[in-house]
């Protein structure tokens, strides 16, 4: 199963750092690509590449069986519990291999992985959140805007045994008026991952739908500020010169 090529934004200078955005279910990277043209209009991220992926055009359950972009299949849309729907575990394995791919990628071009960054946004969101937890190396944070925990029974079991992204800073934003998404099952998603021992940073922006807006925007751009910092603003380590 093919995706079309994923959207890069280079960096403007030195390349020291990657974000890697994947997209919702019927989108595709080219409906984010405003966000790289949003910063590098203010002169933001000049050190950063984007990255924007494309998922396969599978078939929908809920949809009809129609085949759009979709990182896993979605049978049913739950009104209350999402831990209780049926999930492809099958599609969300393959999307995260794929999501690890274009992590490993960057590696081999020489960023190192705790200067990467995995988001996304509702379906995106949640492969970034369930894939960036189960690298095998640490990564520079890991975020998801509207979305909600996959493999929630499985999860942790397939953490890597050394957890290398414990520490790893999640940021997570969610309106509270999603009709889609619904806000409670975000929220419960970070409350779970904070009981789990995970770093997360949960914000809720009222009035919003399934959507982003400008204050989750600006926060987004102040969390990648402080877990990509210009290499210029880092602190050497301990015992350089």
């Amino acid at each position: 199963m093919t995706s079309p090529a994923a959207l890069v934004v280079p960096a403007l200078k030195r390349h020291t750092a990657t974000v890697i955005v994947a997209h919702g279910l019927g989108d595709s990277g080219a409906g984010w690509i405003w966000l790289a043209e949003n910063w590098r209009r203010r002169n933001k991220f000049e050190e950063v590449s984007f990255v924007f992926p494309n998922a396969p055009n599978i078939p929908i359950t809920v949809n009809m069986g129609m085949r759009m972009p979709g990182w896993y299949d979605i049978a049913e849309f739950p009104v209350a519990d999402i831990s209780k729907r049926s999930e492809d575990e099958a599609g969300i394995l393959r999307s995260r291999v794929t999501l690890h791919s274009l992590v490993n990628a960057e590696i081999e071009k020489g960023i190192p992985a705790h200067r990467i960054i995995l988001g996304g946004f509702s379906q995106g969101g949640a492969m970034a959140l369930l894939s960036g937890l189960t690298y095998e190396k640490k990564l520079g944070g890991v975020f998801g805007l509207s979305c909600y925990l996959l493999l929630k029974e499985k999860l942790r079991d397939i953490v890597p045994a050394e957890n290398p992204n414990k520490e790893t800073r999640i940021f997570m934003g969610h309106g509270d008026q999603d009709p889609v998404v619904q806000y409670q099952w975000g929220k419960n998603t970070a409350e779970t991952l904070k009981e789990w021992g995970w770093d997360v940073d949960f914000k809720t922006y009222p009035g919003l739908t399934h959507s982003a807006d400008p204050e989750e925007i600006d926060d987004l751009e102040n969390y990648i500020l402080r877990v990509v910092p210009p290499l210029g603003d880092e602190k050497k380590p301990e015992g350089s010169q």
